[in-house]
């Protein structure tokens, strides 16, 4: 994140194993940068709220993916639903087909 961006996406790829060879998992965090002030050191401090973290799980080395359950609105419109979902199942799909992060 930086300092004018006080929202980020923080995403990691799982790279399959030897006894799931096929599978790969996205885990993403989704927060926004709280910046506040600790008067003790006087010194700026910041920290990461609101976070909502999920993981992504294919079965077939990232054709597709799979997320149990959505817990938050990351699409702003009021509501957790199938949206939501979706949008970060492409998010998922999207991240584990780039090469070199």
């Amino acid at each position: 994140m930086s300092f004018f961006n006080q929202r980020g996406v923080f995403l990691q790829l799982l790279a399959p194993n030897i006894t799931h060879p096929h599978e790969a998992q996205v885990s993403m965090q989704l927060a926004r940068k709280e910046l506040g002030w600790d008067p003790v050191n006087e010194v700026q401090t910041i920290a990461l709220v609101d976070s909502a973290y999920v993981t992504a799980v294919s079965s077939d080395a990232g054709r597709s993916f799979t997320i149990k359950t959505v817990n938050s609105d990351v699409d702003g419109d009021g509501d957790i639903d199938n949206d939501d979902k979706a949008k970060l199942l492409a998010l998922a799909k999207a991240y584990s087909s780039i090469i070199n992060p």
